[in-house]
């Protein structure tokens, strides 16, 4: 099973870094095959809405993004982590996520959605966020709701912990890191 990680948070050894990787063990474990992007160490330009990738649906900016692309399209499983900063997500995953409006357009403008392969396709969407309010899981998770119907995800779970904002706090609540685990177990058992 092949298995696409997005990292969005600029911090690391973060919250969401150490909630990531949590949940990427059992997937190494069971000896799937990972490709994980961090996405604030990569050459992502943004999208410029330019039309480009209306008639072909590729995007026509060449940057990190193809390799990107090529993954998503290979994967089985796909997984977004991302911090929660006022009521989104990170710059970092929103700019990936953006870039993705080829594959809407090849999906949706010419009628070429993505191949669910031998597996399907299933996501899961992982948030950390200081707030307790919300209104942050909400937004963030309509982004990712949008994100994942695009690039023909049927289906994806969430796993949102909300009041945790210093860096290393995950390691405090009392359940985080077993019901990460847990979610990547399933992301591929499942």
């Amino acid at each position: 099973m092949k298995v696409t990680a997005f990292h969005g948070s600029p911090r690391i050894d973060g919250n969401t870094d150490i909630l990531l990787k949590e949940t990427l063990k059992p997937i190494y474990e069971s000896g799937n095959d990972v490709k994980l992007f961090k996405l604030n160490f990569m050459n992502i330009k943004p999208c410029q809405d330019c039309g480009g990738c209306d008639k072909t649906g590729k995007c026509i900016i060449n940057d990190d993004m193809d390799e990107i692309y090529d993954s998503i399209r290979e994967a089985d499983r796909i997984i977004l982590a991302s911090p929660i900063f006022f009521f989104g997500i990170s710059a970092q995953a929103k700019i990936m996520i953006d870039r993705c409006q080829s594959l809407w357009c090849e999906k949706y403008l010419l009628n070429k959605p993505i191949l669910e392969g031998r597996y399907g396709r299933k996501g899961l969407l992982l948030l950390v966020g200081g707030m307790k309010k919300q209104e942050g899981e909400q937004c963030a998770g309509a982004t990712a709701r949008a994100f994942f119907r695009t690039i023909s995800v049927p289906v994806h779970e969430i796993l949102s912990f909300l009041g945790v904002d210093a860096k290393g706090a995950i390691l405090e609540h009392p359940t985080a890191l077993k019901e990460a685990y847990e979610a990547g177990q399933k992301l591929v058992t499942d």
